[in-house]
This record gives structure tokens, C-alpha cells and sequence, in this order.
């Protein structure tokens, strides 16, 4: 098994912390479907995801997550595993962009916003209302309306926050092949 950076590492407690906060602090709750929130902090994984990879993704999901339900009493596991399932699966998508060359173009943003776009398909509409029926015996109806519900908030606020987090951060790496020897 490959040995983990300590820059992995270090980026994954970041982002779990920064997963908290934003989960904790800033999620907006949805008033028409119960225990929903339109929250920002999707934006945040995809990026580091993107950056560091599946491993870091899942690990930064899975611990920002429970880190929030256990703020607020109890975990949710099914809805714990879906953000955990959302950070593999974008940091597997999204292993096709380099961020670090500096270029995150028309294409680049259109890859990842797929990716991020099918990654929270599979997690909220698949994964989370699958477990919540399997494990918490709830209602077919309610947990498929609120994993929709989620996916799509989701979607819509990683692909605002994510790509103007991967912008930013793009224009801050020097592009190959800019330098040149005198």
C-alpha cells in the first residue's frame, strides 16, 4: 500500500475542519423537506478531492461529516457515507485535471462539474436514501425526496463554490512551460 503524504495528510485534517465549519455554521436549512440543508461545504471536498485525491476525499467527508452530526447529538451514517462516497468519487473523476500546472480552463471546468454532478447523483440519490431504508427502516418516499433534494443543492453550490475555489487556486500555480531561460 502507497505511504500518504504528510502534505495529505495535513490537507486532510484541514479539510475536514474546514467541512465542519461550513457544515456546522453556514448550512441553510430547505424549508419544504425535513432534516435538508443547502450547504457549501461539497465545494470545499470537491476541491481538495480534486487536488488530493480519492483517499483524501473520503477521508475528509466521512470525518467533516460525522465531526457535524456528532455536534448536533448522534451520527447519521448513511448520510455520513454518502459525503464520504462523494469525495472518492469526485477525487476519481477528477484525477484527470491538474490543477497544479496552473491551467483550469473551459474543459477543466466542465470535467469536474460533471464529475461532481454524477459523484452527488450516486451519493444522495443512491447511497444515502439506500441505507437510510436498509439501516434506518425509513420512509421510501421521504429519504428518496430528500436525497434528491440534497443532490441537487449540492450540485449546484459545489459547482458555484468548487469551481470558483479551483479558478482561484489555478491562477495561483505557474503555468508549464511560462518560464523561460535567458
Amino acid at each position: 500500500m502507497k505511504k500518504m503524504s504528510v502534505k495529505t495528510v495535513v490537507a486532510i485534517g484541514i479539510g475536514a475542519a474546514l467541512f465542519f465549519v461550513l457544515g456546522r455554521f453556514v448550512a441553510i436549512p430547505v424549508p419544504f423537506v425535513p432534516n435538508t440543508t443547502f450547504n457549501l461545504q461539497y465545494g470545499v471536498l470537491g476541491l481538495f478531492a480534486a487536488m488530493f485525491g480519492p483517499i483524501a476525499g473520503l477521508l475528509i467527508g466521512f470525518v467533516g461529516h460525522t465531526l457535524i452530526d456528532l455536534s448536533w447529538g448522534s451520527p447519521w451514517w448513511s448520510w455520513i457515507l454518502a459525503s464520504a462516497c462523494f469525495g472518492l468519487l469526485t477525487g476519481l473523476f477528477a484525477s484527470k485535471l491538474d490543477l497544479e500546472s496552473g491551467v483550469f480552463g473551459k474543459k477543466e471546468i466542465l470535467t469536474f462539474n460533471i464529475a461532481q454532478v454524477v459523484a452527488h447523483a450516486i451519493s444522495w440519490i443512491v447511497v444515502a436514501p439506500g441505507l437510510d431504508i436498509l439501516v434506518y427502516a425509513e420512509s421510501v418516499e421521504k429519504v428518496f425526496a430528500q436525497g434528491a433534494v440534497a443532490g441537487i443543492l449540492n450540485a449546484i453550490t459545489t459547482g458555484i463554490v468548487g469551481t470558483v475555489l479551483m479558478l482561484a487556486y489555478s491562477k495561483t500555480r505557474t503555468k508549464k512551460g511560462s518560464l523561460n531561460k535567458e
